[in-house]
């Protein structure tokens, strides 16, 4: 089993779910800028779910450290980016915006772990 795969369906599916949700059942108990955290947080976690494909990939032919690295940074990034931005327009809690940046460096250097996975 490939554990980066079952984290690429798991958090496509949950993306797509939250999206929907926020959508249709949150649009008329959430504000404008909330369904925007919403539907911003939900396009990052679909674009590093599908991330994990590569991941997924590139760790059946490097067992080293790189992309093991870089999966882990791309979970981390959603949970800090995505979730912070979830909670964020479910209560309001504003100061929740300083971690979405911790996040986002996540992302970027996990993408920078896979380029160097591939060489």
């Amino acid at each position: 089993m490939n554990i980066w795969g079952v984290w690429c369906g798991f958090l496509g599916a949950l993306g797509v779910s939250i999206g929907a949700f926020a959508a249709h059942g949150l649009k008329s108990r959430l504000s404008e800028q909330a369904l925007t955290w919403v539907e911003i947080g939900a396009r990052y976690q679909m674009y590093h779910a599908l991330a994990l494909i590569a991941v997924a990939w590139v760790s059946t032919s490097n067992l080293g450290w790189l992309p093991k690295a870089s999966g882990t940074l791309f979970l981390l990034g959603v949970l800090l980016f995505s979730g912070s931005l979830y909670v964020m327009a479910l209560t309001d809690q504003r100061w929740l915006g300083a971690v979405t940046p911790l996040g986002g460096l996540c992302f970027i250097f996990g993408w920078l772990f896979l380029a160097l996975s591939f060489r």
